[in-house]
């Protein structure tokens, strides 16, 4: 089991750092990239799909062909901490060794999509100050691990959970 989870947990590790890699390179070279979201949360997806290949390489290979809920919620969300570790140690690396300006452009970019025409002078103000919010937060390491987490692991909690649900299978019970 070990063996699975860490195995397919670094490959959706790998999977999904290459689509961010690829999706911050663009943005740095391009501020006004605009697929950045989705192809960061396609990578997600693609990645996460390894949940469901792992929870069932275990189901079928060492379970003969059972696994419960619990035990297959177990695995998947393991493989998924992987994959999200894996993830928000490159963005550290990238982050402060290859892009220590990204915030700053990102907030620049926010700031310039905002429709002022159309917002009243207090919105615009309300979201001003959350970039600057965000901003300030990404000074902190501890908050960019945070933020960082919460962008990716839900959504392999979310996979998880149907994965289980999907793969689960009972042993008949004998008489």
């Amino acid at each position: 089991m070990k063996k699975i989870i860490l195995t397919y947990g670094l490959i959706a590790g790998a999977i999904v750092t290459a689509f961010m890699a690829y999706g911050v390179y663009a943005f740095n070279k391009n501020p006004d990239f605009e697929g950045g979201m989705v192809l960061g949360y396609t990578g997600m997806l693609v990645a996460f799909s390894f949940v469901f290949i792992g929870v069932k390489k275990y189901r079928d290979g060492q379970n003969d062909g059972f696994i419960t809920f619990g035990k297959a919620f177990k695995i998947g969300a393991l493989i998924s901490l992987i994959a999200s570790t894996v993830y928000v140690g490159v963005w550290l690396l990238e982050y402060y060794c290859l892009y220590p300006d990204f915030m700053d452009k990102y907030a620049a970019g926010m700031l310039k999509k905002m429709d002022t025409a159309t917002m009243t002078a207090a919105e615009i103000k309300a979201k001003t100050d959350e970039i600057a919010m965000y901003k300030e937060a990404y000074k902190s390491p501890i908050m960019v691990i945070l933020w960082t987490y919460l962008e990716i692991l839900p959504l392999g909690l979310i996979v998880t959970l149907i994965s289980s649900l999907i793969l689960k299978k009972r042993q008949p019970a004998t008489a």
